[in-house]
């Protein structure tokens, strides 16, 4: 034991006493990399392409259903025809996309049986806003009509998407 020698006022590192609140820098390195480990994770589980992709389905879904609910609900109050001096037949032969250029179904259904027709969430496009619209529209919706069963046919080809594997179109007869 030294005696009348006083202590060094520092302690090398390595003898440091810590302290609870002190934290190496390798200690905030390895937790830093859990959480971008444990985020990897949790992102890959959640998909969130696949959960887009899905919710864009269940719009289309629903769309599909409301278009052929008016299109049903017209047929019933003219008695089981479509037709009329306002709208042209239903297609019979090919599907024809429920648009302003292709199947023109707006003056049928709007605002009697719709607000307005509704397309697809990714690709469709609808700029009207009043009654008597002029505006181009597209819904990227295909309708058709059989014509020896008369069941009428409504899809939603972008229904088919990327993000889910194995996915198809979309269709609901009535």
């Amino acid at each position: 034991m030294l005696r009348g020698c006083a202590l060094p006022t520092y302690l090398p590192l390595m003898h440091r006493q810590y302290t609870v609140r002190d934290f190496l820098l390798i200690e905030i390195l390895v937790v830093i990399g859990m959480l971008a480990i444990l985020t990897t994770i949790v992102l890959v589980a959640v998909n969130p392409l696949r959960q887009f992709a899905q919710a864009r389905n269940a719009q289309r879904q629903a769309n599909v259903a409301t278009i052929l609910n008016a299109v049903s609900n017209r047929m019933a109050d003219t008695r089981g025809l479509f037709a009329s001096a306002s709208c042209d037949p239903l297609p019979t032969e090919v599907a024809k996309e429920i648009s302003s250029e292709s199947y023109d179904l707006r003056p049928c259904l709007v605002p009697t049986y719709l607000s307005e027709v509704p397309v697809d969430p990714s690709t469709g496009e609808n700029n009207c806003t009043t009654l008597t619209c002029t505006e181009e529209y597209s819904t990227e919706y295909t309708v058709r009509q059989d014509p020896v069963a008369s069941r009428i046919t409504v899809c939603a080809p972008g229904a088919a998407e990327s993000a889910l594997p194995g996915s198809e179109e979309f269709c609901l007869s009535r």
